[in-house]
């Protein structure tokens, strides 16, 4: 299975802008990498001129980002509108520059956790659904898919793994929306990983990747053997995507809990795990699907 590598500019800069493209999109191109990853932290950062204009033979993908104040569960009417308006300008941005999909933890923000009973999880969940329904017959519309991505404890209360997300997406599932899984995530949150991509079968649509310690893959405790098994069991053919982040960031640095480099450099984070991705997964030879 040949799948599209590629990188998020996290591992270099945030916010991502019009201004960033001309400059660091080269500079990945260059690397070898097939893809990248474009986080709209808010709309209008990015137009699909600009990108358009700056990805040469780069595939797109749209990432949204859960910042304090997005939220679709257990809040106003006026910050769940401002929400859903949100991940739609996603939507938009990814159909203008031909991106597949969407992905992101679209159900509250990073870092808010509250405790909860098996009622009050049921209750969320179903909530979720009602919120998210509007947009998804807009990715629907736009013929693009929306990946909700579980995170870990520490990130979240509400979806943290594999087996969640299915029964908080439910009837969504195949119709707009499918799931987004992230290596480090499941990491900490599932008995193994392989399982858990297993379990996630024809609703996987988008994989980001990096090491246990949010580095580069490779070299790491990560069953990664297993991991490219079970993504070639469900027929996964989307891209691997390397999640990382640049401690010089203030604000996704501090919600992704970044404090050191995970590299001599930047550069050397995306190169090292570029060149084991290549290693371990045929990537590199003929043409992409």
């Amino acid at each position: 299975m040949r799948r599209p590598i590629g990188v998020n500019t996290w591992v270099w800069q945030s916010p991502l802008t019009d201004a960033s493209l001309p400059s660091l999109l080269p500079r990945i191109a260059a690397m070898g990498f097939d893809a990248v990853e474009l986080p709209l932290e808010n709309a209008g950062d990015l137009t699909a001129a600009g990108v358009r204009g700056s990805l040469g033979g780069l595939r797109p993908y749209i990432v949204g980002a859960m910042a304090p104040g997005r939220e679709l569960v257990l809040a106003e009417e006026s910050t769940v509108a401002a929400t859903q308006d949100y991940l739609r300008a996603c939507i938009d941005l990814a159909r203008d520059v031909g991106a597949p999909s969407v992905c992101g933890p679209f159900y509250s923000h990073t870092g808010r956790v509250w405790r909860t009973g098996e009622a009050g999880r049921a209750a969320a969940y179903a909530q979720l659904r009602r919120n998210l329904e509007p947009v998804a017959a807009h990715a629907r519309d736009s013929g693009v898919v929306l990946g909700i991505e579980p995170l870990n404890r520490y990130e979240t209360s509400l979806i943290n793994t594999v087996g969640q997300a299915l029964e908080a997406l439910g009837p969504l599932l195949g119709h707009g929306v499918g799931l987004a899984l992230d290596t480090y995530h499941l990491g900490i949150e599932e008995r193994s990983s392989a399982d858990a991509v297993r379990a996630a079968g024809e609703h996987l649509v988008h994989l980001q990747v990096c090491g246990n310690d949010r580095g580069a893959p490779g070299g790491d405790q990560t069953d990664w053997t297993g991991i490219f098994a079970a993504l070639d069991e469900v027929g996964y053919a989307g891209p691997l995507n390397i999640e990382s982040f640049t401690a010089l960031n203030a604000s996704i640095a501090t919600a992704a809990s970044i404090w050191r480099p995970l590299a001599a450099s930047q550069d050397d984070l995306a190169r090292d795990g570029l060149a084991f991705l290549r290693s371990r997964h045929d990537t590199s030879q003929g043409e992409h699907p």
